[in-house]
């Protein structure tokens, strides 16, 4: 097992009700000439649903594991090493990073769609556990990004934690990080059972915390190295 280091900054924006939006009805029109990449991002969250349905995710805890998958395009602007994310809700994928679509699923249909996508890929994925200070649409635009710039041509999977996404809320991140090792384990497992031959793992700032947590468990289980399979961390 390979440990690398990777360095980049994940705080949250500051602006206005509709700083975190991560779809809008509203959504600029766009030609597919105008776009850099699409990419598919598969999501496990332990985050409860957002009040505002457009942000999709929240802050607050959930009991339950989210599934979804996010379909979002890189702008052709987009600068190797940036963020082009929306500001106050305004999208624009022709300048920003954008979420087109959001499939919701349960953990069968989750693991079906995992599996054949993984199947195409040639059996690679990406685990990525963002860090301290993150909101939902944060940490979607920044997997896109990591893949999009690295040409990661394997399966992306986020693993998004229940992070406040305020600086001043060190502590309550603290405890969702280790609330959610039991489910980053969970997810780990699920990929190794759709059928990855090899899974990455990236982890930023309090997610290494997570991931620790979550691999310590697992080789509790005699698990070392999910049968195998686990590869750079």
């Amino acid at each position: 097992m390979i440990v690398c280091a990777l360095s980049f900054s994940l705080s949250a924006c500051a602006g206005g009700k509709n700083a975190h939006v991560l779809v809008s009805a509203t959504a600029t029109s766009f030609a597919d000439s105008r776009i850099a990449g699409r990419h598919s991002i598969f999501v496990a969250t332990t985050r409860a649903a957002a009040r505002n349905k457009a942000e999709v995710y929240g802050g607050n805890r959930s009991e339950e594991l989210g599934l979804v998958r996010v379909d979002m395009t890189v702008p052709l602007t987009h600068v190797k090493g940036a963020l082009e994310r929306p500001k106050r809700g305004k999208i624009d994928p022709a300048k920003t990073f954008a979420a087109t679509s959001i499939t919701a699923y349960d953990q069968s249909s989750f693991e079906q769609a995992l599996r054949a996508d993984i199947a195409r890929r040639g059996g690679r994925a990406l685990v990525f556990i963002h860090g301290f200070n993150t909101r939902f649409d944060d940490s979607v635009y920044r997997m896109t990004q990591l893949v999009h710039d690295a040409g990661y041509s394997g399966t992306p999977i986020l693993f998004s934690w229940a992070s406040a996404g305020r600086i001043t809320d060190y502590v309550y991140d603290n405890n969702s990080a280790t609330a959610a090792r039991d489910r980053l384990e969970m997810t780990l497992r699920m990929v190794e059972r759709a059928g990855a031959k090899r899974i990455d793992i990236i982890a930023h700032s309090m997610g290494n915390w997570v991931t620790m947590e979550a691999l310590r468990q697992l080789a509790i289980t005699g698990d070392h190295d999910l049968h195998g399979k686990l590869g750079d961390v």
